[in-house]
């Protein structure tokens, strides 16, 4: 197994230090999906607290900047592009987040941010209908540039 890169060789977490890597473009893709009910679904054009689709979008979009104010050991990064989607689907809301860069590291963590923050932004406008939504399947869907090149989840 490849040695996880946010450990020290004693076993304390750190930040890894990028100094050396060139800079490159860099991009990702994450996407999620919350379940709901058929009856909230039809009705999420008409929440009286907005339309939540397009909240959604833009919490995501604004989560994906603050990424590393969130995850401790994350970089913070200069965005060059963040975009979600947000689409209905049967039985519930896909979220599909982009974030493109140039720099030292990837951005697989903004897009995976802004994919989560999105759904919950859902689930926050939503709750008071359907507490038994689900947010299911956050994953990295691809992500380019660095060392690593191209990745395409399968």
């Amino acid at each position: 197994m490849k040695r996880l890169s946010h450990y020290d060789r004693a076993g304390s977490p750190r930040m890894v230090d990028v100094s050396a890597k060139p800079e490159t473009k860099r991009t990702a893709r994450a996407q999620a999906f919350v379940r709901m009910s058929p009856a909230v679904l039809d009705k999420l054009s008409v929440n009286p607290k907005g339309n939540p689709l397009e909240i959604a979008r833009i919490a995501g979009i604004a989560a994906a900047k603050k990424t590393s104010e969130l995850i401790p050991l994350c970089h913070p990064l200069m965005l060059s592009h963040a975009d979600v989607e947000v689409a209905l689907q049967a039985g519930g809301v896909r979220v599909v987040a982009s974030v493109t860069t140039t720099a030292k590291t990837g951005v697989e963590m903004e897009a995976l941010t802004a994919a989560a923050v999105g759904l919950l932004t859902i689930y926050d406008m939503c709750k008071a209908a359907d507490r038994g939504m689900r947010i299911e399947g956050v994953r990295l869907a691809e992500k380019s540039g660095g060392k690593s090149g191209r990745y395409v989840a399968p």
